[in-house]
């Protein structure tokens, strides 16, 4: 199985990347996991896709494009984290997924071949890695000891990273680490826990748990996201 996980949108570059496996791979699965990760922002995607990612079997193959580094000195990379593996670029995106992984190997991607565009990696250099890796073919390009590392991202991010099609605004904290008598404090809203949209109010704003391990801020029945002060890269305390 290839999943894609990318700020690419609509348009026709998801379809670019599925190209390439139609003509390897044919018959593989390849599934869209997102299309609309943080535009440019490889931190804030670095926490949607460890908690995304782990319900996937082992032996998937993830491409994960965050890259407003694209064309520059930033080199791509082969991550083998736990028994997933992951291909994409060497910006921090996959800064989380190694911390909390018990194994990881690396490789180093070539991607200086006249074939490559200098705009286009995700295409060109890391869904054919990915394609190999599902055909079998181990990396062969230069191991890594590590990729570059960002100490100074938190373990837990306390700040709103992504709105899904209801409006409810995921964060880029997991529940496992909030106690549920923890009040959330985001521009003057004082929120509550609630286990589910049921369990309180039509109207009513909370936070939950949500179904991948992160706290998530919703309204039963409505818009978590219209909330005055509550948007993408809005930061919030713990009471």
């Amino acid at each position: 199985m290839i999943v894609l996980a990318t700020d690419f949108g609509t348009g026709p570059y998801t379809a670019q990347l599925q190209s390439i496996f139609a003509q390897s791979l044919p018959g593989t699965a390849v599934i869209t996991l997102f299309d609309d990760l943080p535009r440019w922002d490889s931190k804030s995607s670095a926490y949607l896709i460890a908690a995304y990612t782990k319900q996937f079997p082992a032996e998937t193959v993830f491409v994960v494009v965050v890259d407003p580094g694209v064309g520059s000195n930033r080199p791509g990379i082969i991550a083998q984290l736990d028994q997933h593996w992951f291909v994409g670029p060497d910006n921090g995106i996959f800064e989380l997924l190694t911390r909390r992984s018990s194994q990881s190997k690396f490789w180093l991607l070539d991607d200086t071949s006249s074939t490559v565009s200098a705009s286009f990696h995700g295409r060109d250099v890391f869904a054919p890695a990915a394609a190999d890796i599902a055909s079998g073919q181990l990396p062969d390009d230069k191991m890594l000891t590590c990729p570059t590392q960002y100490p100074d991202w938190p373990d837990e991010l306390h700040q709103c990273i992504y709105v899904d099609h209801f409006g409810n605004v995921i964060t880029g904290l997991r529940g496992s680490t909030v106690d549920t008598q923890t009040r959330l404090i985001i521009n003057g809203h004082h929120i509550s826990y609630a286990r589910t949209f049921s369990d309180v109010s039509v109207g009513e704003v909370f936070w939950y748990e949500n179904s991948n391990g992160l706290i998530e801020l919703a309204v039963n029945q409505g818009r978590a996201d219209e909330l005055q002060g509550v948007a993408i890269g809005s930061e919030f305390e713990l009471m």
